[in-house]
């Protein structure tokens, strides 16, 4: 099985690596368009900044090469929002995959503290992403930008708003939660992607 994590300006590439490791799946990260065509799952990961990460995807043309792609891809947080139409940070035009735009979350209230961090259930749960995931389940998030509900939206969470906590079109999926640094959860939600 060929796992290709997708080597950009994004951080958490080595967890996601070593929650793979942990369940059985040796994963190579890399920018090489042959090997990425090649894969057979994708992983878009993300910590960053969007602006940032579509040039280093538009320079090496792998924004064109991954929207056309036919095998699973799985965009993690940052990677999630790239693969939506557009960002508000930074006034980001992204890959397109999800006709969504990415807003920022906004709030006067003083406790709502922005980034969101830390853990957060998931609701409405759809597809074989969340195959055996019970809903609520709490995941971990890290993000200061969001992605409102839309036809594609296969889970749900809220802080501040009621937002998309997953994604799905065709073989493309997506997380705004870092299924790596979620416990049992989380890896088997990895797992679930990998058995695709």
């Amino acid at each position: 099985m060929k796992t290709i994590i997708i080597k950009y300006p994004a951080g958490n590439v080595q967890s996601i690596l070593f929650s793979l490791e942990r369940i059985g799946v040796q994963a190579m990260v890399t920018d090489s368009k042959d090997l990425i065509q090649n894969a057979e799952k994708i992983i878009l990961p993300g910590v960053g900044e969007a602006n940032c990460a579509m040039q280093y995807l538009k320079e090496k043309k792998l924004d064109l090469l991954l929207s056309k792609l036919k095998q699973p891809i799985l965009g993690i947080c940052l990677g999630m929002q790239l693969l939506c139409k557009h960002s508000e940070e930074r006034n980001t035009t992204c890959i397109g995959v999800f006709d969504l735009l990415v807003k920022k979350f906004q709030t006067s209230d003083k406790n709502e503290k922005i980034p969101q961090v830390g853990w957060n259930t998931i609701h409405k749960l759809k597809g074989s992403l969340f195959k055996n995931i019970p809903d609520g389940s709490y995941q971990y998030f890290v993000h200061s930008y969001y992605v409102p509900l839309g036809k594609e939206t296969i889970a749900k969470t809220e802080y501040i708003t009621t937002y998309s906590a997953a994604l799905q079109k065709n073989n493309f999926y997506a997380v705004q939660f870092h299924p790596e640094k979620s416990s049992y959860v989380g890896h088997k939600i990895l797992e679930n992607f990998i058995s695709l």
